[in-house]
């Protein structure tokens, strides 16, 4: 599906856990169905004039009486570069085109998640696996890391 609607960058704001950008939609535009459909969905953004998409969750729509306020949240390995230009028009009036994407919200949230600490899995009736380490294999790899490195040592000064 695919919506296109005029509407105004009204912000773009980022903090250590997300990145949320704000548009406001006014007149006919907001009358269009497919906004309601899409919302909490994944989409792909495109402003008419830049080259670059975001892929965001169509985080939510807020209607009051005098306009539609659309809130995605942009996916976290979005770079600096790769939203430059998108962000230059913010403020301004734009012709915003709301693709939606073929990843699902799970999808979504994986992707940009990086964890630190243990690694585990969710199955899915809801059991957690989590990849052990034991002290035998921690000390193993800890002794094969020195032997490399002395192997190493001993290289470089035959070497020299």
């Amino acid at each position: 599906m695919q919506l296109t609607v005029k509407a105004h960058f009204n912000k773009q704001t980022k903090d250590s856990k997300k990145e949320l950008i704000q548009f406001y939609v006014k007149g006919e535009d907001e009358k269009k169905p497919e906004i309601s459909q899409l919302t909490r969905e994944v989409v792909e953004l495109e402003i008419e004039g830049v080259d670059q998409k975001l892929t965001c969750e169509f985080n939510k729509t807020t209607k009051d009486s005098k306009k539609t306020v659309l809130e995605f949240i942009v996916k976290g390995d979005t770079s600096a570069e790769q939203s430059f230009n998108f962000y230059k028009k913010a403020g301004s009036d734009v012709t915003l085109n709301i693709v939606e994407s073929q990843m699902s919200i799970d999808e979504f949230y994986e992707e940009s998640e990086q964890r630190e600490g243990i690694n585990y899995k969710v199955d899915k009736d809801g059991t957690v696996n989590v990849d052990q380490v034991t002290i035998d294999q921690v000390a193993a790899a800890a002794e094969s890391e020195e032997t490399e490195q002395e192997e190493k040592e001993v290289n470089e000064d035959e070497l020299l």
